[in-house]
Order: structure tokens, then sequence, then C-alpha cells
């Protein structure tokens, strides 16, 4: 996976006033922290290189070397914070990285294929999971996990064991986790229900007209009587 560097500069101070400031300069504040590094950094990254970064194929995954003031540190993105409304970046950390040793990623799932069971079957995909976490070496992150669903009938569920096995991959979540399943559409279920409802009030009218029948006969016998 490419490296992707980023020039970082320490914040001479903090608090959200001094973030909104940054963010109205176009900068995003954010932390640099691990292992051998002497004590937290708290920076600043040009708001336009973050993205530029993020955007790469490797995605939040991304290798980032940020250069804080000529100090080279080797991390990934984490821990995003954005706007709720605008979606914007507005604070981020920088874990330092080691190559040699593995993290853990979130990774998107690229399902292939359309079901047969959606195609022949008259079901629809529902997607459970559209990313999952795996465990790798940071240059080992695939940039998408690509699996075929195009022989799940209906009532089928894809798990975790169906996808792919790949070297100095592991998935961290169980087996048996269901991702993606094929199932009868919504709108029959509710059709279903309302036609077995409809046959019941049918067949209540039916008994209660014939109760009524039977207790009409009787009192036109007891008249006669």
């Amino acid at each position: 996976m490419q490296q992707e560097t980023l020039i970082a500069t320490k914040r001479s101070t903090q608090g959200t006033r001094a973030s909104k400031r940054l963010r109205r300069d176009g900068r995003v504040p954010g932390i640099v922290y691990g292992k051998t590094v002497a004590s937290p950094h708290a920076v600043h990254v040009a708001e336009r290189d973050l993205y530029g970064v993020l955007r790469t194929d490797a995605g939040l995954n991304a290798i980032i070397e940020v250069d804080i003031d000529g100090e080279k540190v080797l991390t990934v993105a984490r821990e995003i914070q954005r706007d709720p409304v605008r979606g914007d970046i507005t604070h981020l950390d920088f874990i330092q990285v080691s190559l040699d040793v593995e993290i853990e990623a979130e990774v998107h799932i690229e399902y292939l294929g359309i079901p047969f069971g959606v195609l022949e079957e008259e079901g629809i995909a529902e997607t459970i999971e559209s990313s999952i976490t795996i465990s790798a070496l940071p240059n080992a992150i695939p940039t998408s996990i690509e699996v075929d669903i195009s022989h799940l009938h209906l009532h089928d569920t894809l798990t975790t064991a169906d996808l792919p096995k790949i070297d100095g991959v592991e998935y961290t979540v169980s087996d048996d986790h269901p991702l993606l399943t094929v199932v009868v559409p919504a709108a029959e279920i509710v059709e279903e229900v309302v036609l077995e409802g409809e046959e019941g009030e049918e067949g209540v009218e039916a008994i209660e007209g014939e109760e009524g029948e039977e207790g009409a006969e009787a009192v036109s016998s007891d008249d006669e009587g």
C-alpha cells in the first residue's frame, strides 16, 4: 500500500474557540500519538491535503507519514469526527503504526453479481453489513473485499465464513456473522397477512350467519308451538 505524506503544524493554543478559528482558516485540528511518540502532539493540517490523502484507493486505511515540523511519524487516521450537518471532518487522531505490527481496520465489502433469489424467485437482497473489521499488517490491508453473491437463493444468508481467504488478513468477527440475506419483499408479507385476515373474517361471518339462521328457525318453531 502506498504511503502518503501530510505536513502538520503543532497547535500553539487548544480549546473549542481555537479549533473553530483553525477550521475557518481551512485547517483541521488533530492529535498524533503512539508508543515511540514522547507525548501526544496537538497539530493541525490543511483540510485540502487531508481530504486528498483520505480519498486515495486506501481510503480511511491509508498509511500516512505525518511530518510535524520535521519530525516524521508513520500513522493511520482514526477517531474521525464530522460535522453532523455538512459532514466535514472537524477533528481526528493520527495513531502511530509499525509496518511489522498488525492493526485492526474497517474494510468495505463489495458484493458482486445479482442473487438467483432476486432474478428468479422475486426476492430482494438485504445488506446487513457493508464493511467488516479485519486484522492485518498496515501494508496488507485490502482496499476492499470482493465476494460473489449470484448463487444465493431466497432465504439464503451470506456470512463471514463465505468471504474469500486473503493471505495475511484475519476477519475479527465470528464465521456465522450475517452480512447479506435474500428475503421476501415486505409488501408481499403484508399482503399475505391482509389476505389471511380477510379469509378469517369471511369464515366468521359465515358461521355467524349460520348460527343466526338456526336461531331464527328455532324461534319460528317455538312460535308455531
